[in-house]
């Protein structure tokens, strides 16, 4: 996996990072959490293991600021720490950490988080790729929701991005069916001619 190792602490740093490149591991390092921010707008990276206490900018802002990212990849955090209790923890989950690893560190301990975090993300892959894959029927164009009900395309794209529709004839299909439609009604001479070839022509 690609991994952005994060430690102000050269010694830790690559200790880490020969711990993670001996696992079979892409490692990219920075010194501390803002130098680590500036290599996220630049690269890729599945997996976050940063210390907590940097200067800068520290491992649960880092992680804040990864969270509030809106349409990019989901990136595991794992938070390196000496402290502990509930608090620090249920702390570092508000900040939307998904794991935590005690210092000093162990190898194995560390290659069985990784191992975690590589089926998760594999997980939410597959998970995004069904997501994308919308069943619809070949003759109504209506889309099955995960309850299996079936709802126009209009209502369900509505209710998964909250965008709203307004309807109107392209040039293709005013080609196609309402021009043949209104010259079949011009050819009809009866009195209520003129509001059916209305309603064709306005699509109701």
């Amino acid at each position: 996996m690609k991994i952005l190792l994060v430690d102000d602490d050269p010694t830790s740093l690559e200790i880490l990072k020969a711990m993670l490149i001996t696992t079979g591991h892409q490692v990219t390092t920075a010194s501390d959490g803002l130098e680590a921010w500036t290599l996220l707008g630049a690269k890729h990276f599945q997996v976050i293991v940063s210390d907590w206490m940097m200067p800068k900018l520290d491992g649960l802002e880092l992680c804040r600021r990864v969270r509030a990212r809106h349409g990019k990849s989901y990136i595991y955090f794992i938070l390196l720490t000496a402290r502990t209790g509930r608090e620090n923890h249920h702390l570092a989950m508000d900040h939307g950490v998904d794991d935590f690893l005690a210092k000093p560190l162990r190898q194995d301990e560390l290659s069985i988080r990784l191992r975690v975090a590589e089926r998760i993300l594999t997980f939410m892959s597959e998970v995004g790729e069904l997501k994308r894959l919308l069943p619809i029927c070949s003759y109504c164009k209506r889309i099955r929701d995960d309850s299996d009900y079936w709802q126009q395309i209009e209502s369900y794209i509505h209710d998964q991005t909250g965008a709203d529709f307004t309807h109107g004839i392209c040039p293709e299909c005013l080609e196609k069916y309402v021009k043949p439609q209104i010259a079949a009604l011009q050819t009809d001479r009866s009195d209520d001619s003129s509001p059916r070839v209305e309603a064709v022509a306005t699509g109701l």
